[in-house]
């Protein structure tokens, strides 16, 4: 099980490295939902870890549905990413109907090539998501969707994502799953869906406040979880 953490700081990305986070989601705007931290952040934290970071390319929190302005700022966003070294992006588009926007997607894809890609939970808003996991299918450089199966809380939705993992297991794509998830529901949730990727947030953070220094304890607890499913399984 891969351990993704949400960092909006520098400080965020040493802690989360020291604790055993697996890869970083950098942001700002946590509140709003995660949006594209700035240049200079970006370059600060790639050169404060060994770890692989994902920079959030989202120019807005109005919506997911995106016009030309909004596209080409999100072009040049991942140009920059590219140059300064991170090792992916994570974004996501889709059309006024609430399917994922493919015309949007290539474009931003060609941009992002070489880079590892993560289609974020502007998932959980469309209208059909075998639909929609079998669109981003079709694009090969998308290795992951961040999702919540749909639902706010990702623990209200155990049979979308067990549907969804099963789905994925005949795509290329990796389902990462985020939002709601806790420590103590970890072990149940992922026996239960199957998943191989947990997104963490708030969860790692003290006393669950989202703008709170990240949790060691929390972090070393589900590297924990981890270690005993290995010992398991084997």
């Amino acid at each position: 099980m891969l351990l993704e953490v949400i960092a909006t700081s520098v400080r965020d990305v040493i802690a989360a490295e020291q604790s055993g986070a697996d890869r970083i989601e950098l942001i700002t705007g946590m509140l709003e939902g995660g949006l594209t931290p700035s240049y200079g952040l970006i370059e600060a934290a790639i050169q404060a870890t060994t770890l692989p970071i994902q920079v959030m390319i989202r120019p807005h929190s109005y919506s997911f549905c995106y016009d030309r302005l909004d596209v080409a700022a999100m072009i040049a966003d991942i140009r920059i990413v590219q140059q300064l070294g991170a090792a992916g992006v994570v974004f996501g588009a889709l059309t006024q109907d609430r399917r994922p926007d493919v015309e949007v997607v290539a474009r931003l894809l060609e941009a992002a090539e070489g880079l590892s890609v993560t289609f974020h939970r502007a998932f959980d808003e469309v209208r059909d998501v075998q639909e929609a996991l079998d669109e981003l299918d079709k694009f090969k450089q998308i290795d992951r969707i961040l999702t919540s199966g749909g639902k706010p809380n990702v623990l209200d939705a155990i049979q979308e994502m067990k549907q969804l993992v099963a789905w994925s297991h005949k795509t290329s794509i990796q389902i990462l799953a985020g939002s709601g998830l806790t420590i103590e529901s970890l072990p149940t949730f992922v026996a239960e869906t199957g998943v191989q990727e947990v997104h963490f947030g708030r969860g790692v953070r003290m006393n669950g406040d989202p703008l709170g220094s990240i949790d060691h304890i929390a972090i070393q607890q589900i590297k924990q979880h981890r270690y005993e499913s290995i010992k398991t399984d084997v």
